[in-house]
């Protein structure tokens, strides 16, 4: 059986951690952020799982109403929603045992930067898209892979 490589994200981010992407019906129909994160980080081989209230299953997985349904399953909460989306953001990663946030760009406030400091969380901001490989020529069309250009790179698990 061959041994999972882990590849860092960030200083105390990497893939052997288990992630809860915190997306809507909306965002991951429409294929936006949450859809994109999600399926990043399955390429990434890691273990991760949806969180979107309206949803049962999506794409042939569960999807979890809230984070307390994932309590003790999840290292990482990775919001893709705005704070005013979800609003008791902290204090479910707090009850549900998450040791850290990764906040994506339109889901961080100072006011969420706050409540994780005040609970214990570390808080992490950046796009978990800025990792992922793009492969040329298409690679220069994207705008994470330009802000993502001096970032650690993640191959895709099929690429291994």
């Amino acid at each position: 059986m061959r041994e999972k490589k882990i590849h860092p994200f960030t200083e105390t981010l990497h893939t052997g951690l288990s992630y809860a992407v915190i997306g809507s019906k909306e965002e991951l129909r429409h294929h936006r952020h949450a859809w994109k994160a999600w399926r990043a980080l399955q390429g990434f081989g890691c273990t991760v799982y949806l969180v979107a209230a309206e949803l049962k299953r999506w794409e042939g997985a569960k999807v979890y109403p809230d984070l307390l349904a994932l309590t003790g399953k999840v290292q990482v909460a990775v919001p893709c929603l705005s704070p005013e989306e979800v609003p008791n953001l902290v204090a479910q990663a707090q009850a549900a045992g998450v040791e850290q946030i990764w906040f994506q760009a339109p889901s961080w406030s100072p006011k969420l930067q706050e409540q994780c400091e005040q609970a214990g969380i570390p808080a992490v901001r950046g796009c978990v898209l800025r990792h992922k490989v793009y492969r040329p020529p298409l690679g220069y069309f994207r705008p994470c892979f330009w802000h993502g250009s001096r970032d650690l790179k993640v191959p895709s698990k099929r690429h291994l």
